[in-house]
């Protein structure tokens, strides 16, 4: 082992040391305390909003050199108005109930006992995220709410503005008297430091990878520390023989189009026949107007601008102005093929039938699961979370959006009166 190597690995071990005496303290914090953070770092992100956006132009820099696409430097890009929406969704969930200390269920047994479950805080989370700086606020901020410790672990290609970001929230830290490893961030680039997280149990007590595929596939891979599943958005919308033509030409451009580069963009369109044979396929040329390359099988290549698909376009996860498109007999083989090529995110149906809408929805086991709307709102804070740390599409403890609920565990709290067991 080298000595850069051993430094990182030393370093990982006082951040995770850091991390759990915060958490010990943050465990007993007021609610009045973490919503002082909240509002103290929403007001630093704005004040500092300058430094941060001259940080962003770094990034932008070091992600063209790089050769990121349009989409991924669509992520990583911020400006004033995205700012704003940082603002705002740190004061969302500061405003947002307490999470913790919530009883969950509270019931009295003939033995004499009562019992409460009540909502805890996990512990120490470690978020490694790529791409979108934005998730430092999201996941520090999220976390803190909870009463959990944060070990944020970002993109190299957002190093400098996740860094301003971080420093507006260790400031909400300081004026609030919580401590500043509340929430922590990585400082290095290194990719060991990953992996040094990924085997510090003793430290973090669940991982949320948020990223790309190879990202996640790495973290489920090589974790010793349980992980929270947040898969690839493969994104359906099935436009069933009953949708209403103009509200699904409305929701697919939106879904597609409106930003292509996040999770909840729709990547696969599956068209049934009778809604082609009664109406077209008029969202096709509306994408294709919109510069969307459709990539159409057999019965949608007639349409002027469509491209002819291949097998390696059912299941692509574009994050692009790419879509795939295809033909299917009814719900039933919409669903087979979701089945088989989706990642339990997040599909959509378009239809006026109620039947239809029931059987999809209980016919398919996606985290999120809509009718007649964009999936671009597969967002904590569309969910009224305020923020989100990830969509988690795994069936263990937290499901689709995470938000500071979602980042509580819970114990029993049992009352007796000298009560013995006979």
């Amino acid at each position: 082992m080298d000595g850069t190597v051993m430094d990182i690995h030393a370093q990982m071990q006082e951040i995770g040391r850091k991390a759990r005496l915060a958490a010990q303290e943050l465990a007993t914090a007021t609610a009045e305390r973490k919503h002082a953070a909240l509002i103290g770092a929403a007001e630093a992100v704005w004040n500092r909003r300058v430094e941060i956006i001259e940080a962003n132009a770094k990034d932008m820099a070091y992600g063209r050199d790089k050769g990121l696409s349009d989409a991924m430097l669509d992520r990583l890009m911020l400006d004033e108005a995205r700012i704003q929406g940082i603002v705002d969704g740190l004061r969302s969930v500061a405003e947002q109930a307490d999470p913790v200390g919530r009883v969950l269920e509270e019931w009295d047994r003939p033995n004499g006992l009562h019992i409460r479950k009540v909502a805890t805080p996990i512990g120490v989370i470690g978020v490694i995220y790529e791409s979108r700086p934005n998730v430092t606020a999201d996941a520090g901020g999220l976390c803190l709410k909870a009463g959990n410790a944060a070990i944020l672990r970002g993109g190299s290609e957002s190093f400098h503005s996740s860094s301003a970001i971080h420093a507006c929230l260790v400031e909400g830290l300081i004026s609030a008297n919580l401590p500043e490893a509340a929430i922590q961030l990585v400082p290095t680039r290194d990719r060991a430091a990953v992996g040094e997280m990924l085997a510090m149990v003793e430290h973090i007590d669940v991982i949320v990878p948020r990223g790309g595929k190879n990202l996640v596939a790495r973290v489920q891979a090589d974790a010793r520390v349980p992980v929270f599943s947040h898969l690839e958005g493969i994104v359906h919308i099935y436009v069933d023989g009953a949708a209403d033509v103009e509200k699904a030409r409305r929701v697919i451009l939106n879904a597609k189009t409106r930003r292509t580069g996040i999770c909840g963009a729709a990547e696969c369109l599956l068209i049934d026949r009778k809604f082609l044979e009664a109406h077209g396929a008029p969202f096709v040329n509306d994408l294709l107007a919109a510069g969307v390359d459709v990539h159409g099988d057999v019965a949608l290549q007639s349409i002027a601008g469509v491209t002819p698909a291949v097998d390696a376009d059912w299941g692509q996860e574009f994050l692009d102005m790419i879509i795939a498109a295809r033909v299917v007999d009814g719900v039933d083989e919409a669903m087979a093929h979701i089945r088989q090529y989706g990642s339990n995110h997040t599909d959509c149906v378009l239809t006026e039938d109620d039947a239809v809408a029931a059987r999809f929805f209980s016919g398919l086991d996606s985290a999120i699961l809509m009718r007649n709307a964009s999936t671009q709102f597969a967002d904590g804070g569309e969910f009224g979370m305020g923020a989100e740390i990830g969509i988690a599409t795994g069936k263990m403890h937290a499901r689709g959006p995470v938000g500071a609920a979602q980042l509580t565990s819970f114990k029993y709290l049992v009352d007796g009166d000298g009560t013995i067991r006979s």
